[in-house]
């Protein structure tokens, strides 16, 4: 890729990579309102653990061309790409999410919340004031997994046309094009190792003061 590649597609790979953070956020967004409710309840109701979290593996195991696939002919979600983009990401998401904060709840030393409970604390109050805080490192790894994974798919959203930095992959995959390949697939790599990082450096800031 030379100076004028990128005075032919900067304005696109700049367009594109915003429309790749939206899915990528929007997903995210509705993934941790519904997985984080959702593992908290667990933990009040832990019978429901495995079946629940059983769900959310296989929506984790579907390819992700074939999600896309059964969200097609549905009515609302067919009528725009976004949708169909948005869902299918959200569905990918959830087990990390989900998983992580039944786990990090439930691994909470069970004298804390006995002290807890000694000293007055509501349920609610001992979610908020001690389950939440304790479990925050763990919670926040499963986003990051989360975030990485649906940069990674939502990739795919182009083949639906849901826009994205896919569009440029498969653009070059069409055209036998490497540098197109490329202008999609590096901005796509880098915003997946930022997003790591970033989450990194926040759960392992979330670490330090309980060692």
């Amino acid at each position: 890729m030379n100076a004028s590649f990128f005075s032919q597609y900067g304005g696109e790979i700049a367009e594109l990579t915003v429309e790749h953070l939206w899915l990528t956020a929007a997903s995210m967004l509705f993934a941790a309102l519904l997985a984080v409710p959702v593992g908290i309840w667990l933990t009040r109701a832990p019978q429901w653990a495995k079946p629940v979290i059983a769900i959310a593996n296989i929506l984790e195991t579907i390819p992700s061309l074939a999600m896309f696939g059964f969200l097609l002919p549905l009515p609302w979600l067919g009528e725009r790409a976004a949708r169909i983009a948005v869902v299918a990401l959200t569905a990918y998401a959830l087990l990390p999410i989900l998983r992580n904060t039944y786990a990090g709840i439930r691994g909470i030393d069970p004298a804390i919340l006995e002290v807890a409970r000694a000293l007055g604390l509501t349920g609610t109050q001992r979610l908020f004031k001690v389950e939440l805080p304790l479990a925050a490192s763990f919670i926040l790894a499963g986003l990051r997994t989360a975030t990485v994974t649906c940069v990674g798919i939502a990739t795919i959203a182009a083949a639906v046309g849901a826009g994205g930095l896919g569009e440029l992959i498969f653009r070059g995959v069409a055209s036998v094009d490497n540098r197109l390949v490329l202008a999609g697939a590096v901005p796509a790599a880098l915003l997946a190792l930022a997003a790591d990082g970033l989450l990194g450096l926040a759960e392992r800031g979330l670490r330090t003061p309980t060692q």
